[in-house]
């Protein structure tokens, strides 16, 4: 998993995760960057302040894991007491609410590829939860 800085062509800035730098420029290259704030799809990598090695305000690489790990956990935690699971329906209940068949609430599941890239296009709003870091070490 990689996280990059990204800028629009508005200038705003935003974090993009991805499975790695291949996958950015698939993205980046198919016009699949979305701007979450004004919906441009001219998005690029900002610039990042590289971290110092040996300097007194500098955070160490793993603290800066442990942060990460953190930060995962707590979206994950966030998620799974704030919405409703519901498992590899999750496109067909994500439809159903977008177009009103249901009633409209939080959701998390699994999707394919495939069909998050069919919901996006819809124009119905997902995004995808990093994976438990408990998991992901097993």
């Amino acid at each position: 998993m990689i996280v990059y800085n990204l800028r629009c062509k508005a200038g705003h800035e935003f974090e993009g995760w991805f499975k790695d730098g291949a996958a950015f420029d698939a993205q980046a290259a198919s016009a699949k960057l979305v701007c979450p704030i004004c919906n441009s799809r001219k998005v690029e990598k900002a610039i990042m302040a590289p971290a110092v090695a040996g300097t007194k305000t500098s955070v160490t690489a793993p603290e800066e894991m442990r942060k990460m790990r953190q930060f995962m956990t707590g979206l994950r935690k966030y998620v799974q007491d704030n919405a409703e699971y519901v498992g590899p329906r999750f496109a067909e209940e994500a439809r159903k609410i977008h177009y009103g068949e249901t009633e409209e609430r939080q959701i998390y599941g699994e999707s394919t590829v495939k069909e998050a890239v069919e919901l996006v296009e819809e124009g119905i709003d997902v995004a995808p939860l990093p994976p438990d870091p408990d998991e992901a070490a097993n």
